[in-house]
This record gives C-alpha cells, structure tokens and sequence, in this order.
C-alpha cells in the first residue's frame, strides 16, 4: 500500500507529470460536500490503488466510484462537476448557455447569441453580459478534451473583436469590456498577453481562486449533466432544448413531459434538489 508521504507522480489531464497530493483530492471532496468520514474512506481506498504515472482520470473515477456506492449520490454528482461541464459537448452552444446562467447567479443580466455592429465588422457574440452599466462580450471557448487548451492566437482574435466593439458607432453595440471564458486552460502566452492588453481571462481554474469552477459552486448554478439518474439519452434531450440546469428540471411535470419514466421521476428530482439546494 501507497502511503501519503511517498512520492508518487501522476499523469494529469494535460499530460504532464506531477507529484500526487492527497491533500488537493480531500479539498476538492470537501467541496463537493463529502464529511471527513466519507474522504477518509476515499482517500484510504485512491491510496491504496494509487501507482506511478496512474492517470488523473484513474484516480478521479476511483473516487467516483466510492462515492456513488456510498450512496451519498448528491455529492458524488457534485464532485463530478468537471467532467458534466465537458458533457455538455461536443458542440458549444449549450456551455454558451451555462456561462450564462452563471452569470446571472451573480446578478449579471445575460443572454446569448447576439449579433453586434463593431467599427469595422459585424460579429456573433456568444454571451452578452451586463451589469453596474457595464456591458460585457463574452467569447466562450469550450473544448471536448479536457488536455486542450485555449492560445494565444484565440486570444489576439478576441482582443481584436471587442477592440471593434468597444469603437462602435452604434451604442447598442458597443461594449465597455471583453472576456474570454474556456472550460479548460490557457497557454502561458495567452495569459500574459491578456494580462498586458487589458483581456479578462477565465478558466477552469484561472484567476485563482476566481476561476469557472469557483463562479459555478458560488452562483449554486449546477449542470444537468452532473446528475447520475439521468441516462445519456434523457440528459442530451434536455440540452437540445437548451435546459441547461439541474435546478430547471425540479419539476415532475418537466419530466413527464420529457418521457423521463414514471418508477423513476423520484430519484431523479430527489438527486436534482439535493444537488441544485
């Protein structure tokens, strides 16, 4: 058995090796919502099966796995909430729809999809945001591989866009910033080139301690595709009717409507409050 203090490196989602770190796994299940018990019991059993180069994934599901069988099924769907943010895939329409209602769980007004006039050109503007009189264009990069990662020639594209925006001489069109949302990371030059041109940059875990994961927990705005009583299936017929959060489908009459099956409309609402309160 694999003890804490020794070093074992792992292989992370971006391929590169790092040293485990027990105490990062108990933080992000004390996130989640799991007691001291249930991440001593984790950590005990990821330990215990823990080898050099194990992937990220390896240990994730692991956890999982524990947690799901423990039958703490609200935290087991929270404590997956990365990877339901990347089920909201494969195209980006339905992460443009989340980003928004992240946002306005902290008190942004926000709508999707709109068309803008800039100085120079007419650009789709994936989320529009607005708040203090701050009107705020968003571009929002999703990815499907949780390795990819957002450069700098995104970025350069983006800073342009907004730069057009911003020199409107329509002022419905103009905006007073522009962001660049991904749920994954960004290159090292793409953020010290945000940082010198005045681009907000949000990652999954960027600014730290300010990132897309942070936004998600403090707005209490959870994905769907977190919950475990939903099929694939169920969940994707949700998306395509751009019903994007588990707090959304609290309903009964929702998911009848949807076909969800009549034994099983409890557990689904049941995981959906525990998640969603």
């Amino acid at each position: 058995m694999n003890m804490p203090g020794q070093n074992i490196y792992i292989l992370t989602a971006d391929g590169d090796r790092e040293l485990f770190d027990p105490g990062k796994l108990e933080h992000s299940l004390e996130l989640a919502g799991a007691s001291s018990t249930e991440r001593a019991r984790v950590l005990a059993h990821v330990m215990h099966e823990l080898r050099p180069d194990m992937k990220s994934e390896d240990i994730y599901r692991h956890a999982f796995q524990i947690l799901s069988r423990e039958a703490v099924i609200p935290v087991a769907a929270r404590y997956s909430i990365k990877r339901a943010v990347f089920a909201l895939g494969p195209s980006g329409f339905p992460f443009e729809q989340f980003l928004a209602e992240i946002l306005r769980g902290h008190r942004y007004k926000a709508i999707t999809g709109v068309t803008l006039t800039g100085r120079c050109a007419i650009h789709e503007v994936d989320v529009l945001a607005e708040r203090d009189d701050v009107k705020i264009g968003i571009e929002a990069k999703f990815h499907n591989d949780p390795g990819g990662k957002t450069d700098i020639k995104d970025v350069l594209y983006v800073k342009a866009r907004y730069d057009d925006l911003k020199d409107s001489s329509f002022p419905d069109s103009r905006v007073g910033e522009g962001w660049m949302v991904t749920n994954t990371r960004f290159t090292h030059n793409a953020i010290h080139y945000a940082q010198c041109a005045g681009l907000t940059l949000i990652g999954w875990d960027y600014p730290r301690e300010r990132g897309l994961l942070t936004l998600i927990e403090e707005a209490r705005v959870h994905p769907l595709t977190a919950l475990t009583t939903l099929s694939e299936s169920e969940k994707r017929q949700f998306l395509d009717k751009k019903i994007v959060l588990c707090k959304s489908i609290t309903s009964p009459h929702v998911l009848r409507e949807f076909g969800i099956r009549p034994d099983k409309i409890d557990r689904v609402l049941q995981e959906a409050r525990e998640l969603c309160g």
